[in-house]
């Protein structure tokens, strides 16, 4: 029996970031954080989904609560991806990224690092 484990890489959102989830076999997700401060725009992956699909639904959630309603992540080569443009998402913030229909979840976590360039 394989043990499916979630373990996500939260790095901080310093200037731009990302995270994956990091398993040995099953669904691959990440997510990319681009921007700094409070100020950041999201990208959920999908990075090994199956050669059939062509889209799946994506949610984004902030500490835990969801962000609007779920978006249509659309195949680009090899991947699944959706990108939300750039929002407030706040300091200290927990970022994650869930695909319908499967239980990895990649989150990051915003920082504030102040006006480096």
């Amino acid at each position: 029996m394989a043990l499916a484990c979630i373990i996500p890489l939260a790095t901080p959102a310093a200037a731009d970031s990302s995270a994956c989830t990091h398993h040995w076999t099953g669904p691959q997700v990440c997510i990319r954080l681009e921007g700094r401060n409070h100020w950041n725009s999201v990208t959920g992956i999908w990075t090994n989904p199956p050669k059939t699909a062509r889209q799946r639904d994506v949610t984004l959630t902030l500490n835990g609560w969801r962000l609007g309603s779920a978006q249509t992540a659309r195949r680009v080569g090899g991947t699944l991806s959706y990108h939300w443009s750039g929002f407030d998402t706040g300091t200290d913030t927990k970022i994650c990224v869930h695909f319908t229909g499967i239980s990895r979840v990649a989150c990051a976590t915003t920082k504030y690092i102040g006006d480096r360039a």
